[in-house]
């Protein structure tokens, strides 16, 4: 039992806070060895041609203000073009896009999910170079340069933009969890990108060689991460560029924070029984151990040995093993005690900032378990699912 205590809660460890400081280490010992590595700017005329792809399904609130945005980049002139996807959309998203000349708009009635609409307006993509971003989502004027510029690095077949989470005064556990949560996410991505490549790419802001791109099966949950790593299999390396970030609101609440995490961990599941090859493979061994480290431990089993960390730890405890399964049990049973206040306390609509994290950390964990449950039973579906956030 103690072998199962401390395998548990080494792996709970090293999944969420270790993998984070031994790659630090190794990103300040690769440094000290061989100085660290600067991205500069190119010309205009050595930038590529570039197609940025909006996939929109009724988004009438924002759309106005993603076409404002979009058009206000800075980009050379004539090498920036706009391709959007309505398909299924049924408010005035459609009209909306029509009315700018500029934007290539295509769409069809029927709806058949995000990720058929993108193939399709991959159908219309020539350039070297093509952007993905969500219709709700705002990037800053000049993130198509800051990311086109690393395709000058051949080994570069996809770069990822940070994700930046907007959060109010009165943000509640959903808002202030999701935004710190990102703020680790970014740092684990810089030292991944460092060290040799981020381990998936996320649909508010990603960038593709458009002679990498692979159509990735219709029923693909999470279709950006997947296109992403079928670019890395081919030993490209996927970086992240900081300086082009998508600004987004934060789910309405909780609940669609939770609806949103279910669906990636039950697509991250999907993604994992897709991608064997990459797992602990010899042909990709810095890809693997990050991968594995970072995306493998957190959709799989991570979940399942915090449970049994807090089981083994009360058996432990109560069999009077020592003073130090005592106190870990006591240190488990606080922080769970915190993530129960701050659903108390998230209930009754009163913000208490130093529970949001114990919270949103649970909230998590049992999406993850929710995804896997919903993954087997065949109940998640590629379809478009919307989240409603703030307005």
């Amino acid at each position: 039992m103690k072998i199962t205590f401390w395998l548990s809660l080494f792996i709970a460890f090293y999944t969420f806070v270790g993998y984070g400081i031994l790659l630090f280490i190794i990103i300040k010992i690769k440094r000290a060895i061989k100085g660290r590595k600067i991205v500069t700017d190119v010309t205009d005329e050595l930038l590529p041609e570039c197609t940025l792809v909006v996939a929109a399904y009724n988004e009438e609130h924002f759309i106005g203000e993603k076409i404002a945005n979009s058009l206000a980049l800075n980009y050379p002139a004539g090498k920036l073009k706009f391709v959007f996807v309505t398909d299924g959309s049924s408010d005035g998203t459609t009209e909306i896009i029509g009315r700018h000349p500029q934007i290539q708009l295509l769409h069809r009635a029927e709806r058949a999910g995000k990720i058929a609409a993108v193939h399709r307006a991959m159908e219309y993509v020539t350039t070297q170079a093509v952007v993905f971003t969500d219709a709700n989502t705002f990037l800053n004027a000049d993130a198509i340069k800051r990311i086109c510029r690393h395709y000058a690095d051949a080994t570069v077949g996809c770069v990822a933009g940070e994700k930046r989470v907007q959060i109010d005064a009165n943000a509640d556990a959903s808002a202030a969890g999701e935004g710190f949560y990102w703020k680790y996410e970014s740092a684990l991505k810089k030292w991944d990108s460092e060290l040799y490549s981020v381990v998936g790419a996320a649909g508010e802001l990603f960038s593709v060689r458009r002679s990498l791109y692979q159509d990735v099966p219709p029923d693909t949950v999470l279709d950006d991460f997947m296109i992403s790593m079928l670019i890395a299999a081919k030993g490209y390396r996927i970086v992240y560029e900081p300086e082009a970030y998508a600004l987004e609101t934060a789910s309405e609440n909780v609940t669609e924070e939770l609806k949103r995490k279910i669906r990636i961990a039950a697509g991250g599941i999907q993604s994992i029984l897709r991608l064997v090859p990459l797992l602990l493979s010899f042909k990709y061994p810095l890809l693997s151990f990050q991968y594995v480290s970072h995306r493998v431990l957190r959709w799989t089993v991570t979940p399942f040995f915090l449970i049994l960390a807090l089981i083994t730890n009360f058996a432990l405890a109560f069999a009077g093993m020592g003073l130090v399964y005592n106190v870990l049990f006591a240190g488990q049973v606080f922080f769970y005690l915190l993530a129960f206040l701050g659903f108390i306390m998230e209930k009754r609509h009163i913000r208490v900032k130093a529970l949001f994290v114990p919270y949103y950390f649970c909230v998590m964990n049992y999406a993850v378990l929710a995804g896997i449950i919903r993954y087997f039973t065949k109940k998640q579906s590629a379809m478009w699912e919307k989240v409603q956030r703030k307005q």
